[in-house]
């Protein structure tokens, strides 16, 4: 168990918010920011020193809280450590119940899971797997204005996989269902974990095959080419989205 006088970096959860102190995560020591101990968990390092996190639910006391979209503009260090404790306090509110027995589950804290008081049974953290694509064509990229954006804001493809699917097939599948295109050359990007609620993004590039764009209105408002001289709003700096976007146009956006 966490010691009161231990100095680590705190991650106080709510949802998905965190509570900030001086635009980061705080440092110190449970007793100097009267936090109880009995319901902290060291779930990793940060730059050396130990990160604990604890949900807000657990204070008699309430804080400012922070949207976890709001800590992209951090180190990347601080924004995975912060949707990692995001996403344990969703696994603590959202599996509360074993999904074997139906028995209570209360949080193993050594193993960082839900565990039944009845039949034992652990169950980790519920990880769902997406896919997040950029398409080039030429010297553009395809861009779309999903229907929950409605700042104007543009993206990449992105979606859910599919239960026997591979990633590749699902890359291709997403784009076909949502802009009518097919493509070709499907290559790994990188991957970005994402806390809304518990999503790992899996990023690849692919390039334009054939086929007209078709926009499904349920996912999509519009969709088009772009080049890097005529861009629309995109997604912001420290998403996974951005840095497929910059890399398929070659350059740096402001």
């Amino acid at each position: 168990m966490l010691k009161k006088d231990q100095k680590v970096n705190w991650c106080i959860v709510d949802g998905s918010a965190l509570h900030l102190q001086d635009k980061t995560l705080p440092y110190g020591s449970a007793e100097e920011l009267n936090l109880p101990t009995e319901h902290a968990v060291i779930i990793g390092d940060l730059n050396g020193v130990p990160c604990a996190w604890i949900n807000a639910s657990e204070l008699d006391f309430e804080l400012e809280m922070t949207p976890l979209r709001e800590l992209l503009c951090l180190s990347e260090t601080i924004f995975l450590m912060a949707s990692r404790a995001v996403q344990y306090g969703y696994m603590a509110v959202s599996q509360r119940f074993c999904s074997q027995c139906g028995g209570r589950n209360h949080l193993n804290h050594n193993q960082l899971a839900m565990q039944c008081n009845d039949c034992r049974t652990l169950h980790y953290p519920r990880i769902f797997p997406c896919i997040i694509v950029a398409i080039r064509k030429d010297d553009k990229i395809l861009l779309a204005q999903h229907a929950r954006h409605k700042s104007g804001m543009h993206t990449v493809i992105a979606g859910f996989v599919e239960v026997g699917e591979t990633l590749e097939q699902c890359v291709a599948r997403e784009i076909k269902e949502e802009t009518g295109i097919n493509v070709t050359n499907i290559r790994y990007f990188g991957s970005q974990p994402w806390a809304f609620p518990s999503s790992m993004m899996m990023a690849f590039l692919a390039d334009y095959e054939s086929g007209e764009i078709r926009v499904d209105d349920f996912e999509l408002s519009s969709a088009g080419w772009f080049n890097a001289d005529e861009l629309p709003p995109v997604a912001p700096k420290g998403t996974i989205a951005r840095a497929l976007i910059e890399h398929t146009l070659g350059c740096e956006i402001e």
